[in-house]
């Protein structure tokens, strides 16, 4: 809708706007399709192994591929090169490894945008917390793996259980839940001159959270809560069926994490573009404590979800918030919707899974992807969705789990 009265007017300049996405994974279709029916010329820098993926060749205009996107000078010479016949306006990153390639790029590049001293707070789990409780930020206690005396100090003030979590992985990557001294000294020695890219933290038990937004200069326009049905390192870690729900609109739990997100994203010093963020509830004392952010889509179908149950298209609105900002024009968000919606995903014994018999009317979209069975769920019953899950829970769990131990990090 690129002359919707929500979203800026089509470019009609001798130079249009010009987008250069970074996607060193296959994702972010939508972005790249509403760039360009909003008249910009786009741009896709990939990695060589998806150059032949199913991108939107319509709506790009060049693609450039390299072996390692993000090999320094390696990205560099080669985006410095391309300007040489190319204006380029504002540099996206399509995924979350993306995102510090990118602000390295604008600040060499002098391009707007998100810089490296505000990208670490969305990376870097340490600046993150650091940040944040500085902010005054409810953050669950933590120590930098740094000083010996100051991890004594640390474990001697708070109990066991701890997790050590990588400074820079995305998702539940590499974290280990650690019960006593001797396991945090023996996981130090195995990452020897790698601790310092970690941060220990207090286990804190309780139900997870996510809250996905929109923002525009400095404001949360949009933000919607869901609830996971376990926590996502659990998943990760024990094998199970990921599953996120929509929390009801105006329960107490969901007007909290709203307004906590958006304390968040002040302290953080988001300006614009899209976020997903991470709570937990704590249960012995039920607190919300901020866990962390990133300035990107959320993964797992998180957006097909978020799309199914209020109508905003999460890659559409990023590409509108840069496309505007770019021309100077004023970002309004589109109509929004309250329904409900739910998603269900896990790895597939099966290459191919087959998920005819699951055909309750609620189904509105299945995941098509090897080895994984998923799909997502579309009601104006909140307790429908959660009906559905709970029994769709059970069955993946017979029909089609499969569990692969935890990687440090994705599979490229």
């Amino acid at each position: 809708m690129p002359n919707s009265p929500n979203h800026p007017i089509a470019e009609s300049s001798n130079h249009p706007t010009t987008i250069l996405a970074l996607g060193s994974y296959f994702k972010g279709t939508a972005f790249l399709q509403q760039c360009k029916a909003l008249g910009c010329t786009v741009y896709l820098l990939t990695k060589e192994k998806f150059k032949d993926a199913d991108w939107p060749r319509e709506s790009i205009d060049e693609m450039f591929w390299m072996p390692d996107t993000h090999k320094q000078p390696d990205l560099t010479y080669a985006v410095s090169y391309m300007m040489r016949a190319r204006k380029i306006d504002r540099i996206v990153p399509l995924d979350d490894y993306d995102v510090e390639v990118a602000a390295n790029l604008r600040e060499h590049l002098r391009i707007p945008g998100m810089g490296e001293t505000t990208v670490r707070h969305f990376r870097d789990k340490l600046a993150m917390r650091v940040q944040a409780r500085d902010e005054g930020v409810n953050v669950p206690d933590f120590s930098p793996v740094l000083n010996y005396d100051d991890l004594r100090e640390f474990m001697a003030r708070v109990p066991a259980p701890w997790v050590l979590k990588p400074r820079s992985e995305a998702a539940s990557f590499g974290i280990k839940k650690l019960n006593d001294s001797e396991e945090l000294w023996r996981a130090l020695d195995e990452l020897g001159d790698r601790q310092s890219y970690y941060v220990l933290e207090r286990f804190v038990a309780g139900d997870v959270f996510h809250v996905d937004s929109v923002l525009w200069e400095d404001e949360v326009v949009f933000s919607i809560a869901s609830g996971y049905a376990k926590p996502p390192l659990s998943v990760v870690t024990g094998g199970d069926v990921f599953r996120s729900r929509v929390l009801p609109y105006a329960s107490a739990d969901a007007a909290a994490l709203r307004a906590f997100n958006q304390k968040v994203m002040k302290a953080l010093r988001m300006k614009r573009g899209v976020t997903h963020a991470e709570f937990i509830k704590g249960d012995a004392d039920g607190q919300f404590y901020f866990l962390e952010t990133a300035a990107r889509v959320g993964g797992a179908n998180l957006a097909e979800m978020i799309e199914t149950a209020s109508g905003i298209n999460l890659w559409r609105e990023w590409a509108s918030v840069e496309v505007a900002n770019a021309r100077k024009q004023t970002y309004q968000l589109p109509p929004v919707k309250q329904d409900y919606a739910g998603i269900i995903v896990c790895l597939a014994r099966q290459a191919w899974p087959d998920m005819d018999a699951y055909n309750d009317p609620e189904i509105v979209w299945k995941l098509k992807k090897e080895h994984h069975a998923g799909l997502i769920l579309h009601s104006q019953d909140n307790a429908r969705i959660l009906e559905l899950l709970n029994q769709y829970g059970e069955r993946f769990a017979r029909d089609f789990l499969a569990f692969m131990p935890q990687l440090d990090k994705p599979a490229d």
